[in-house]
Order: structure tokens, then sequence, then C-alpha cells
């Protein structure tokens, strides 16, 4: 019987079978944040087991709030610097040089395909856009893996989603994401696999799969995985060009991760997104989706661009291609905070910061604190926000307050008109 990607990785990195249900992985990367690694690091130490299984594959950031915004936060931050600087960690990425971790960790080279990968942080399924195994996991799984590389799954079965079509004007891999969850719901693909593919994916660039892989938990997944390709390699390559001799050789290693042909999947869906219309969500889950011409009209208080879900360059080119030439609305505010340091510059040497500030946004440094309502765009009670990130919980950003899950096109559309607008009208 034929294996799909999940089962060949699993396989690969198989410890043990501690039961019929569970397998033990060995694990590549562990990476780690100042919200939910301060608590394992302390119940280690408490333990007497103050210990890492290996420096080099640990990765750590200061991310969720930065710079700190009280002293709640500012220990959080202290214990993880302290336990880098104690464990010789030199993947480190403190204020100045840090950035939202699903964004940083791929950008330095961290991810590679058929890699297995934790971190207690649920949208760490965004790195199986390079072919890999990556899940978010609980406070006792994190120690573990600091402890001894190691954790334990349950092995998933595989969905395998066959995304057909050419993507029209100012629709992109949000739009894609949305419309996906909408179909599965919340729950449709609970304690699986995503696998994406088809021509749709395959003409995707790896910060567009990032955002497709980055919001499989949404609809349940334990990960997101693309299919490495040369998209994958040329990604890469800065950092890979040391073990293969050129891109077909890389693609000729990665391929090894292929579903096989006769692989058994729980489910095969085709969605065409030749006619899709950008989405936008609405009430508190996010499988409450419909199409933007459904919101037409709908004030908004705040746009944010932003996040480990669009706030990469490719989405402030996105965002900055609607927005060049216009002021945001009267009455509203905006804000910007591309997601690494990299992206940051990159988009300072292009123009494009300069585009977002004469339209009236507010660039604040990478962060993830506006997503989470920690720092940095919380919202008041009754406030609504147009935000390009992952989750419309209620009280997400802020207690009382609404958020509209949507591109950054749209976002940008919509903070020019003062309401939710069709980045396809008058742009």
């Amino acid at each position: 019987m034929g294996q799909t990607v999940a089962q060949k990785i699993f396989k690969a990195h198989w410890r043990d079978n501690p039961s019929n249900e569970n397998v033990v992985l060995d694990i590549d990367v562990v990476m780690c944040h100042e919200i939910t690694t301060p608590i394992a690091i302390n119940d280690l130490v408490e333990q007497g087991l103050d210990q890492v299984f290996d420096p080099a594959k640990i990765k750590a950031v200061i991310d969720h709030v930065t710079p700190a915004k009280d002293s709640k936060t500012a220990v959080q931050g202290k214990i993880l610097r302290d336990w880098a600087k104690r464990h010789n960690i030199k993947d480190f990425f403190d204020v100045g040089n840090n950035g939202v971790c699903h964004a940083l960790f791929p950008e330095k080279g961290f991810i590679r395909p058929g890699y297995t990968v934790i971190m207690g942080d649920s949208h760490t399924c965004t790195h199986g856009a390079f072919g890999a195994f990556a899940a978010g996991v609980g406070t006792t799984d994190l120690e573990v893996g600091i402890l001894k590389g190691v954790c334990s799954f349950r092995v998933p079965e595989t969905m395998k989603i066959n995304i057909v079509g050419k993507l029209p004007d100012n629709v992109y891999a949000k739009d894609v994401i949305l419309k996906i969850i909408k179909e599965l719901t919340v729950n449709g693909a609970t304690d699986k696999v995503i696998e994406f593919c088809g021509p749709v994916v395959s003409n995707m660039s790896m910060e567009s799969r990032m955002t497709l892989c980055n919001m499989s938990i949404e609809a349940g997944a334990t990960c997101g995985i693309c299919l490495p390709d040369i998209t994958t390699v040329k990604y890469l390559w800065p950092f890979i060009s040391d073990k293969y001799e050129s891109y077909a050789d890389a693609l000729e290693d990665y391929h090894k991760w292929y579903p096989d042909s006769d692989a058994v999947y729980a489910d095969k869906i085709t969605i065409d997104i030749s006619d899709l219309a950008p989405q936008v969500t609405f009430g508190y889950k996010p499988d409450q989706v419909m199409d933007v011409g459904k919101f037409i009209g709908i004030k908004i208080d705040q746009v944010y661009i932003g996040s480990c879900t669009n706030g990469r360059i490719e989405d402030l080119r996105e965002a900055a291609k609607i927005l060049k030439y216009y002021e945001i609305a009267k009455g509203i505010r905006a804000i910007l905070s591309p997601a690494t340091p990299k992206v940051y510059s990159q988009a300072m040497e292009e123009g494009l910061i300069k585009i977002f500030m004469d339209a009236g946004f507010c660039v604040t440094n990478p962060t993830c604190g506006a997503c989470l309502g920690m720092s940095n765009g919380v919202l008041a009670e009754g406030e609504v926000c147009a935000s390009t990130t992952n989750r419309n919980f209620a009280g997400r950003m802020g207690k009382g307050g609404m958020v509209h899950l949507m591109s950054p096109a749209t976002a940008a559309a919509t903070a020019i008109m003062g309401e939710i607008t069709d980045p396809r009208e008058n742009f």
C-alpha cells in the first residue's frame, strides 16, 4: 500500500510505538517563543531537568509582545532570554533581530522538506508549506521535545485537496484558504493532515503556500502540507547549495517525500477557484465566510496588515499596489506590521513603507501583538477591525471587538474607503 507525505515522514522519524494509536517521532526542529515556552522552561527547572537535547535544533524568538509592554511580558522575555544564554542556543532572536516566528524561521532556512517540527503555537502548521510535518503542541509535549528531542503523535489520516483553475485578479492565497475552511468547516479536517496540490498550488510562491498551510488549523487540521518542488528549492537554495550541486539534484532528493500514486486518503476534494471572489469572515468562527460583496458598506474602525499569515513581502506588495496614490479614510486607523526585519528592510528599499505611511498607516516593528489582542493594535469594545490575521474568535483582538478576516488587498481597499470594499472595484 502506498504512502502519503505524512506517512513517509513518520516512517523516517519513527522512534517507538507506545500504543496502536500513537507513535513517537524524532524531531528535527523545536521552535520556541516567549508566551508558551517559559511555562515549559520553569517546569523543567523545578523538576531538576534544566537541559536541552540539542541546542542547534532549538530555535527561539521573542515575538508575541515585543518590545515588552509591561512587567509580566518583560519577565516572560527574560526567562526565554536567560534560558537561551544558559544553554548556548545560538538561534535566539531578541528585540531588534526578531520577527514573527512562522515568517522568521522559514526565512532563516530552518525548515526543510521531510522535517518534523513542533512548537507551542497552533500555527506551527505553516511550515508544512515546505513539505514538512509541523504541528503545534501543548506544554508537556514541548517540554519532552526540549529535553529529549521526541514527540508523541496519533498517526493522522490525510485529506487531499486539489486546487484547480486560475486565480482571478486581486484574489489571493488568503481568499483560497478562507474558501476551503468554509467548505470544510472548523471541524472538517480534525486530526488530519491536508495535502494541498494541483496547478494553483504549483504556481504559488512559498509565501502563498505558507498562507495556505498557516490556516489549516482553522479547519481542525494537524498540519497542512505542500509538495516540495522547484519553487521550494529556489527559496531554500541559499541554505542548501553546499549540499546539492544543482537545483535538479535537490529536486530529485526532495521527490522522495512525494506521495505514492496508490497512497490512501481519508478524503479527496477538488476545488475550482476560477470564479472565486475575495473572501471575508463574519461572526466568530473562521468558517463563517462569504464573498466580499455581501459585506459592502460595513463600517470599520481599524485595518491591520501583518501576522504570520499575511505579513510577508508579497503581502505588503499586494496591499501597496492598492494603496498607492490614496489615503486611508478619515476616522479610521490603519496599522502595518512587517513580519520580519528583512521584510521591513526590503519594503523600505522598494518604497512600500513610504506608500503605507503616505496613506496614513502606522508602521510598527515586527510583532504578533495585535493578532492575539496583546499589544500594537488592540480593539476597544464594539470596535470593528478589517484584518489579515488568521482568527476571528470573540475577543481575539480585544474584548468586545469584531474581526473580519480578509486578504491584504481587500484590507487595503477597505482602509481607503473606511468600509469593507471589493479590491477589484476602482483600484
